[in-house]
């Protein structure tokens, strides 16, 4: 069969190629020489007759052999890591690592009850956090540097699967007493605003300008600042005010404040925010990821259900 089809190792390998379109990247991330990550994609070609990639100038294209032998490499891959996994659950106990990429709207809130959870019923587990906006997290994922990642929802899957983890509703955050709290809010009605949003490198900026132009809210003044708890550290000294996930503002009491901050969904429309949990196509979650991500979920639905409930659109 090895001669036939080639390698688990040239399976991997060739995935790699077709995931960074690199066979320097490739190597890069496989810990690989280029000559060595190109001699195992050859004996695939060599294998099965035809080229599997286009090299044209430092450029690399998959052809649509390629293409087609990407999903089924994936499906092997996949199999090889759940058989693994498979004989590993007859061991006794979790232990091992596992490495998660949130970003900071996960980290304020869901992330310590979860961890805190996790790490009492399972202390042999070694939990390793990175914190990082979506680009980054989404390369950490594809490399195999974490095991998962909970980003924005976008449509870039090569080498990722992906799926809808909580979809948490966007709320005006001002500073506490500057304005009434614990009602629903037309952002027009608050203008015109000094608003602090992230700089174009965050996906949610252009989605939170688009918002206010519909919307046709009035922003007099805008602040960029690509710093979470700078953010709301800002916010809480004057008067501006910023849009957030409702995951970030959790211990919400009857009169709209949570520690220091008035905070009000938005309505006519409401805006949401879909998170996904994005994970390698090429392998499958170890028993222990997968209980951790069960427990952030659960910690995520419980500081977002009650903001999504909380009013009606009029």
């Amino acid at each position: 069969m090895t001669a036939l089809y080639g390698s688990l190792q040239d399976i991997r390998l060739f995935v790699s190629v077709y995931e960074e379109r690199s066979f320097t990247l490739a190597a890069q991330r496989e810990n690989a020489t280029q000559s060595g990550v190109s001699q195992h994609v050859r004996n695939l070609e060599t294998a099965f007759g035809v080229p599997l990639f286009v090299r044209d100038k430092g450029r690399v294209t998959p052809t649509p052999a390629g293409d087609t032998y990407y999903r089924r490499a994936l499906d092997v891959l996949r199999a090889h890591d759940a058989a693994g996994r498979a004989v590993q659950a007859f061991s006794s106990g979790l232990d091992g690592q596992i490495v998660v990429g949130l970003m900071p709207t996960m980290t304020r809130c869901t992330l310590a009850p979860a961890l805190a959870r996790f790490v009492e019923a399972h202390p042999n587990v070694n939990v390793h956090v990175t914190e990082g906006y979506s680009a980054a997290l989404t390369q950490m994922v594809r490399a195999g540097d974490v095991d998962f990642a909970i980003v924005p929802a976008f449509s870039d899957a090569a080498g990722l699967r992906s799926r809808l983890f909580v979809s948490t509703p966007e709320l005006l955050v001002s500073a506490a007493g500057r304005s009434s709290g614990g009602e629903a809010v037309r952002l027009v009605d608050r203008a015109p605003l000094n608003l602090v949003l992230p700089s174009r490198v965050n996906t949610r900026r252009g989605t939170l300008e688009t918002y206010c132009a519909t919307v046709g809210a009035e922003i007099t003044r805008i602040i960029e600042l690509d710093t979470m708890f700078g953010t709301l550290d800002f916010v809480a000294r004057g008067d501006w005010v910023t849009i957030l996930p409702a995951l970030m503002m959790a211990q919400r009491t009857d009169q709209g404040a949570t520690r220091g901050f008035t905070v009000n969904r938005l309505i006519d429309p409401a805006l949401t925010l879909d998170l996904v949990l994005i994970e390698p196509a090429r392998r499958t979650l170890a028993p222990a990821a997968a209980l951790f991500l069960s427990m952030l979920e659960e910690e995520a639905r419980a500081i977002s259900s009650p903001w999504e409930g909380a009013y009606q659109e009029s």
